[in-house]
C-alpha cells in the first residue's frame, strides 16, 4: 500500500492528523484550565479581604491571634478547598491550616501578592504554593490590618489538595473520554480522507494504466479513454489530455517514419533502376564507339553519338531533379514571395515550350481571364510548377493534339488550369501520379515517360505556398491539373514565414 501514491498521501494525512488532535487536545486543556483558574480568581477575589474583616483578624496594628486559629478550624471543616496561610511583611509564613508535614515552603513571594492587591492586573495571576514548591496556583489575598503599612498577609489558595485531587480525577475520566473520542474522530477522517483520495488518485492510476499500455502496445496509439474528458480540468485532467496528445503525435510519427522507410526503399529501387537505364545505355554506345569505331560508317557513328548524348541528357535531368526535390524537402529552399503577375508568367513559360509543342505536332494555347490580380509567391518557384505542367502535358499528348493553359480570377485567388487531349490516365492510378518515380501503368513510350519526379516536385512547391494541386482524367480523352495562387490584395507579404514553416509538413 505504502509504495502507491495514495497509500503514501494517506499515511501522511494520518500523521497530520494525529498531530493536530494532539496539539488541539493539549491546548483544549491547558486553554480550559487556565480559563477554570481565571473564573475562580475573579469570583473569590474578595475572599480574603472578607475573611479579614468578617472574622476581626486585625486589632489594632496587630493580628488577632485567637480569631486567625478559630477560622482556621472553621474553614477546614467547612471548605477544605481552601488553604489560608499568614505571611508576615516579608513573606515568610507565620501559621497555617494544615499539618506541618505538608507545608513544602516556607516563605512565599511577595511580588505577586502585591500587584494582586494593587488591582489592575490581568487574570489569572498565579501565586507560590506553600504544599508544592513546583507549582504555581491562584490565590486571592488582603493586608492587615486592612489600612496603614502592613503588618502581615492573608495569603489564601483557592484551589487546594483537595480541591486538585478532585479536579485530576475529573480530569483524568475527561481525557479517558477525549482519547476516545479523538481515536474514533481520527479513523472516521481517516476513512473519509482515505476514501477521498482514492477517488482523486483514481485518474491517475487509469493514466498510469495508459502509459503501460502504451508502452507495451510498441508506440502504437492507444485506445481512446471513454472517461476521460475532453475539457482541459484541473492537473490531472491537463495531463491525461496532454498525454493523449503526445501518445497519438507519436504514433503517428511512428507511422510517418514507417512510411518514410518504405518510400526510401522504394526510391531507392527507382533511382537505381532509372540511372541504370540511360548509364547502361550511355556506356554501351560509348564503349561500341571505342572498340568498333573504325568499322563504324560516319552515318552509323552519329548516330551512336546522338543516342549516347540523349542518354546523358536523360541521366543529367534525372539526377537534377532528384537534387531539386531533396532540396526542397530539407527546406534548403526557402521561399522568397514576391507579388508579380500570374497571367505574363503564363505567357512567359509558354512562349518557352512552343517549339516542343510544334515539334510534336501538338497545339499549345492560353487562355487568360479578364484583368487577373497579381499574385503572391515565389515567383521562380512557380514558374517550374508551370513547366512541369506543361511539359508532362506535351509529352502525354499526340499529334494534332490540343494542351491549353488557362487563367482565370477567383474570389481572392487566381486559378491555374493545364489541359491536354492526351493519354488520360487510369483512374485508379490518379491518387499516386504526384508520389516520386510513380508511372501510370498505360504510358510505354520511354521518351515520355521521363523520371516521375515532376509532378512530385510541383505539388511539394506548391505545398510550401500553403496550396493544393488537383488532377481530373479520363483515359483516352485527357487530363486536367489544377491549382490556385492568393492575390496580393488578399494575403499580405507577412504570409511568407507562415509559408516558409508550410514547407515541414510532407
Amino acid at each position: 500500500m505504502l509504495h502507491t501514491l495514495s497509500g503514501r498521501l494517506a499515511l501522511l494525512l494520518f500523521c497530520t492528523l494525529v498531530a493536530v488532535i494532539a496539539g488541539y487536545g493539549v491546548l483544549t486543556f491547558r486553554g480550559s484550565q487556565a480559563h477554570l483558574d481565571e473564573a475562580n480568581q475573579k469570583l473569590n477575589r474578595d475572599l480574603a479581604r472578607y475573611l479579614v474583616d468578617a472574622n476581626k483578624l486585625a486589632r489594632g496594628d496587630e493580628v488577632n491571634r485567637r480569631a486567625l486559629s478559630k477560622l482556621f478550624a472553621n474553614l477546614m471543616s467547612v471548605n477544605p478547598n481552601i488553604e489560608i496561610y499568614l505571611l508576615d511583611d516579608d513573606g515568610t509564613i507565620l501559621t497555617y491550616s494544615a499539618a506541618d508535614e505538608r507545608v513544602k515552603r516556607r516563605t512565599v513571594q511577595l511580588a505577586p501578592v502585591r500587584e494582586f492587591l494593587a488591582g489592575g492586573s490581568m487574570f489569572p495571576l498565579m501565586g507560590d504554593d506553600p504544599r508544592d514548591p513546583t507549582r504555581m496556583k491562584v490565590f486571592s489575598a488582603a493586608p492587615i490590618p486592612p489600612k496603614g503599612k502592613p503588618e502581615a498577609y492573608l495569603y489564601v489558595v483557592l484551589s487546594g489538595e483537595e480541591y486538585e485531587s478532585i479536579a485530576d480525577m475529573l480530569a483524568e475520566s475527561r481525557l479517558l473520554r477525549t482519547r476516545l473520542f479523538a481515536v474514533l474522530l481520527s479513523a472516521v477522517l481517516l476513512l473519509a480522507w482515505f476514501l477521498l483520495f482514492w477517488s482523486i488518485t483514481r485518474r491517475l492510476r487509469q493514466l498510469n494504466r495508459r502509459v503501460e499500455q502504451f508502452r507495451l502496445a510498441t508506440l502504437a496509439a492507444p485506445a481512446p479513454d471513454s472517461q476521460s474528458t475532453t475539457v482541459a480540468g484541473d492537473d490531472i485532467d491537463q495531463l491525461d489530455i496532454a498525454f493523449a496528445q503526445m501518445a497519438q503525435r507519436i504514433a503517428e510519427q511512428v507511422d510517418d517514419l514507417k512510411q518514410t522507410d518504405q518510400l526510401r526503399r522504394e526510391l531507392i529501387a527507382n533511382v537505381s533502376h532509372d540511372l541504370r537505364t540511360p548509364l547502361t545505355a550511355l556506356h554501351g554506345y560509348l564503349e561500341t564507339l571505342l572498340i568498333k569505331g573504325a568499322e563504324l560508317s560516319p552515318t552509323q557513328h552519329r548516330e551512336y553519338l546522338e543516342t549516347a548524348a540523349r542518354s546523358s541528357l536523360r541521366l543529367n535531368k534525372l539526377v537534377a531533379e532528384l537534387f531539386e526535390l531533396a532540396k526542397l524537402e530539407s527546406r534548403a529552399a526557402p521561399l522568397e514571395p514576391e507579388v508579380f503577375s500570374l497571367a505574363d508568367l503564363v505567357q512567359d513559360v509558354v512562349g518557352e515550350f512552343q517549339l516542343l509543342a510544334e515539334q510534336n505536332g501538338v497545339r499549345l494555347r492560353t487562355q487568360i481571364g479578364a484583368d487577373p490580380s497579381p499574385v503572391l509567391g515565389d515567383i521562380r518557384m512557380i514558374e517550374r510548377v508551370l513547366e512541369n505542367l506543361i511539359q508532362n502535358a506535351i509529352q502525354h499528348t499526340s499529334s494534332r493534339g490540343d494542351v491549353t493553359v488557362y487563367a482565370a480570377p477567383e474570389p481572392e485567388a487566381i486559378r491555374v488550369t493545364v489541359s491536354d487531349t492526351g493519354c488520360g490516365i487510369p483512374q485508379e492510378d490518379l491518387p499516386y501520379i504526384f508520389d516520386r518515380f510513380y508511372k501510370a501503368r498505360n504510358i510505354q513510350s520511354e521518351d515520355a515517360q521521363g523520371a516521375g519526379l515532376g509532378l512530385a516536385i510541383a505539388k511539394r512547391i506548391l505545398e510550401m505556398h500553403g496550396r493544393t494541386i488537383q488532377a481530373e482524367s479520363v483515359l483516352n480523352v485527357g487530363t486536367t491539373f489544377t491549382f490556385s495562387l492568393p492575390t496580393a490584395a488578399f494575403e499580405p507579404a507577412s504570409s511568407a514565414p507562415k509559408s516558409s514553416a508550410a514547407a515541414g509538413t510532407t
